[in-house]
């Protein structure tokens, strides 16, 4: 095993794959002179060159649109939106092209592409600038959306969105691209669609994704101090969802947290929710409760932004409800 960070893992799957499969190219704004916004490229255009790895205009909705034709044809794009932000201006290409070109063809094109990029909330940006976009795009059948919270996870699941042939959305964070972890030091794949259990415990099942989950594991070791055990279960794919692992930990603990750094309405929190009291009723001794972000635009006060995120003591007040209920 090897530490690196969250930034360079995502190189070293670029990289591995770029080697491998010469259709496999990488393109957005700044990621070839400037070695990428967030220094995810740095050193691939000194060895892949301008052909393989490309600068982009600032017209997301344009270099989406020359991916999505170039996967169509064969090739294997990987474009780097410098936040999904921006990436709003390319939802018709990601939508209504890559998402639905093998159904409207009938199977005789499919999509193989990549897009990443920043995701959620990153400092003081405002409310344009910090949104959660998770469940806007796993809401969209022929897509699907991944969010590693970790560089190994990061790696894995970045090689697998290479290899798939359907369109991949991988939502980052550019508050995790410094985080450090340990990754193997040869290839490994994180299959799309497989949660992965971070924290084994007894009396309470916490469900969440992304980087808020780091938060989760500090409202978790809090609790443990309290005699509380709490089971994490990162779900890493939002489309696919792996309900079964949510389930079975249920089984065991009885009770269920799920924490989201997004809006309560047509969540992924709620979607959880739903499966839950659909295939796991039976075993609810209280209701499935969500700590969400606040119901509102960010703001860009620093204290109304720990306001509205899941923070510890919120996550702390819901297990504790969970437990208590009668």
């Amino acid at each position: 095993m090897k530490t690196v960070q969250y930034r360079e893992a995502l190189r070293e799957a670029m990289v591995e794959e770029m080697r491998k499969d010469q259709n496999v190219f990488l393109m957005g704004e700044e990621v070839a002179e400037y070695n990428g916004a967030y220094k995810v490229s740095q050193g691939m255009l000194d060895e892949f060159g301008p052909e393989r790895v490309i600068d982009t205009p600032i017209a997301e909705l344009g270099f989406a649109g020359i991916a999505v034709g170039a996967a169509m044809n064969g090739l294997r794009p990987i474009v780097e939106f410098m936040t999904w932000n921006f990436a709003l201006l390319a939802s018709d290409q990601i939508i209504n092209s890559a998402a639905k070109v093998l159904q409207m063809s009938g199977g005789q094109y499919s999509c193989p592409i990549v897009f990443r990029g920043g995701n959620g909330q990153a400092g003081q940006l405002a409310a344009t600038h910090s949104q959660s976009f998770e469940s806007f795009y796993a809401h969209v059948p022929g897509l699907k959306v991944v969010t590693p919270s970790t560089p190994y996870d990061a790696k894995g699941l970045l090689k697998a969105a290479i290899r798939d042939d359907d369109p991949v959305l991988i939502m980052e964070s550019e508050k995790m691209y410094g985080d450090k972890g340990e990754i193997p030091e040869g290839e490994y794949i994180v299959p799309i669609g497989k949660a992965d259990v971070k924290r084994k415990g007894e009396h309470v099942t916490l469900v969440s994704f992304g980087k808020i989950i780091k938060v989760v594991h500090e409202a978790a070791e809090a609790l443990q101090k309290e005699g509380i055990s709490c089971e994490i279960i990162d779900l890493r794919s939002v489309r696919p969802i792996d309900y079964d692992t949510v389930v079975e930990s249920v089984k065991k603990t009885n009770r269920c947290v799920v924490i989201e750094e997004s809006w309560p309405l047509a969540s992924i929190s709620g979607e959880i929710a739903y499966h839950l009291q659909r295939y796991a009723f039976d075993y609810l001794d209280s209701p499935v409760i969500r700590v969400m972000q606040a119901d509102t635009p960010f703001a860009f006060s620093k204290v109304l932004i720990d306001e509205a995120l899941p923070n510890v003591g919120r996550i702390v007040n819901a297990v504790k409800s969970s437990l208590y209920v009668s």
